[in-house]
C-alpha cells in the first residue's frame, strides 16, 4: 500500500479538532486513507442503501449506536445528519471523534459551513502524486502518464487505463451527477465534458463552449459549477494585482485528473500521446495538478494562477507566497532553449518588487539545472521544486 503525503496532515489534525472532514473525487483513495489512519474506528458507507436509510430515518438513533464516533463514508448522502453530529461534538468535546468524507467539495462544505463551522478541519485528497507513486512505479514515461493518469485504483488493480476510465466516466460522471441535477439530454451532457476535455491548458470561454455544444450559456455556467464540484475539472484562476495594463479575468480549464482527460479525446495509447496536437495542453495540465496536490496533500490551500494580460504576455502558473509570487513556465518540450524563459523575464520586469526569489521551468527532459535565475525541473520534480521553494 502506498502512503500518501496527506496521512501526516490527517493525524495531527484529528489531535486538534472533533471532526476531519476529507473530501476529493471519487476514487482518489479517500476510504482507503482514512481506514489505514484509524483502524480501531467504526467504519460507515452511506452508500449503502439501508444504512443510509437508517440514518435518514432515525439519525440520533444512528448516532447513539456510535459513542466512539466512526468514519462516515461519502456523507453528502446524508447531509442532514451533520445537524445532529454538531451537538454530539459540543457535547462530548472530545478530538477525532468523526472523521466523514465525501466527493463534492461544494454541496458538502456548504453543509458543513453551517452545522460544523469551527469544529472540523478541512482537507482534500486527490489521485496519487507523481511523489507518492516515485519508487512504488515507473515514472519515467511522461505519455505513460498522460495515457494513465493518477486513480490510485488502475495502479493498484493493473487496470486497463482506457477500460478503466471509461467506466469511471459512465458510472461517476453520468450517475453521480444525475443525482445533483436533472439533466434532461445525457448526450448533450456527455459532448460539454468531452468539448472541455479538448479545451484542457486554454482559457474558458463558456460563449463558444455552449455555442459548440448547442446549449444556452446558463447551462454551460451550471454544468461547469457541476463539474468543478465534482472534482472533474479544475479551474485556475488568472493573477490579479493593481497595474495598469489590463489582465485576462478568465479562470484556465483543467481536470483533475489527466488521464479522464486523455481518454475523453480519444487517446488510448502512449503513441497516441506523443502524437496529439494537445500534447503540450495536456503536459501543462498534469503539471498543475501536480503542484495542486503539493498544496493539498500537505492540508495547505491553493495558492496558484496564472497571469496573462492583453498584450499576450503570460506566464502558466504563478506561486503566490504572500506579497511574493514565484512564476513558473511548463514546456512540453526536451530540450530548453532560451524562448522558453521569455514569458518569465517579462513578468520579472512587470512585477520587480514581487519576484525576490528565482523563477521556475518544468520541461518534458530529464535534467535539473539551477541556472542563475531560473529552477529548471523535469515533470516528475515538481514537487522538489516547490519543496526547495520554500526552504529558501
Amino acid at each position: 500500500m502506498i502512503d500518501r503525503t496527506l496521512e501526516t496532515t490527517l493525524k495531527e489534525l484529528s489531535t486538534k479538532y472533533p471532526v476531519v472532514t476529507v473530501t476529493g473525487p471519487r476514487q482518489s483513495g479517500k476510504t482507503t486513507l482514512c481506514r489505514k489512519v484509524f483502524p480501531k474506528k467504526d467504519y460507515v458507507n452511506l452508500e449503502n442503501i439501508d444504512i443510509r436509510q437508517f440514518a435518514i430515518d432515525d439519525p440520533r438513533g444512528f448516532l447513539r449506536n456510535r459513542p466512539d464516533g466512526a468514519i462516515l463514508d461519502e456523507i453528502q448522502r446524508t447531509p442532514d445528519l451533520l445537524s445532529y453530529i454538531q451537538p454530539i461534538v459540543d457535547d462530548t468535546q472530545r478530538d477525532g471523534l468523526f472523521v466523514l468524507t465525501g466527493s463534492q467539495q461544494f454541496e458538502v462544505s456548504s453543509k458543513i459551513s453551517q452545522s460544523l463551522a469551527g469544529r472540523t478541519a478541512l482537507l482534500k485528497l486527490l489521485p496519487f502524486s507523481i511523489e507518492e507513486l516515485s519508487g512504488h512505479y515507473d515514472i519515467a514515461s511522461i505519455n505513460r502518464m498522460v495515457i494513465t493518469g493518477f486513480y490510485p485504483r488502475i495502479y493498484d488493480k493493473e487496470l486497463n487505463p482506457t477500460t478503466a476510465l471509461g467506466d469511471y466516466f459512465e458510472t461517476y460522471v453520468e450517475r453521480d451527477l444525475r443525482l445533483l441535477v436533472n439533466i434532461k439530454d445525457l448526450n448533450l451532457f456527455q459532448k460539454f465534458v468531452r468539448l472541455c476535455a479538448g479545451r484542457v491548458g486554454q482559457i474558458l470561454n463558456l460563449k463558444n463552449l455552449a455555442n459548440d455544444v448547442g446549449i444556452s450559456h446558463t447551462t454551460a455556467r451550471s454544468w461547469t459549477t457541476l463539474l468543478e464540484a465534482s472534482y472533474i475539472i479544475f479551474l485556475l484562476q488568472p493573477y490579479f494585482s493593481n497595474i495598469s495594463k489590463r489582465l485576462i479575468k478568465s479562470p484556465k480549464l483543467y481536470f483533475y485528473d489527466i488521464g479522464l482527460a486523455s481518454y475523453l479525446i480519444g487517446l488510448e495509447s502512449e503513441l497516441h500521446a506523443s502524437r496529439d496536437p494537445l500534447r503540450g495542453n495536456l503536459f501543462e495540465n498534469m503539471v498543475v495538478i501536480e503542484a495542486l496536490k503539493y498544496r493539498l496533500h500537505r492540508g495547505r490551500r491553493n495558492n496558484l494562477c496564472f497571469y496573462r494580460d492583453s498584450g499576450g504576455n503570460e506566464v502558466d502558473m504563478v506561486v503566490t507566497m504572500g506579497p511574493n509570487l514565484f512564476p513558473v513556465e511548463i514546456k512540453a518540450g526536451e530540450t530548453v532553449t532560451d524562448e522558453f524563459f521569455k514569458g518569465l523575464r517579462t513578468f520579472k520586469k512587470t512585477f520587480p518588487k514581487n519576484t525576490p526569489l528565482n523563477s521556475g521551468l518544468i520541461y518534458g527532459g530529464n535534467s535539473i539545472q539551477m541556472r542563475s535565475d531560473v529552477m529548471i525541473y523535469p515533470a516528475t520534480g515538481v514537487h522538489t521544486m516547490l519543496e526547495s521553494l520554500e526552504n529558501k
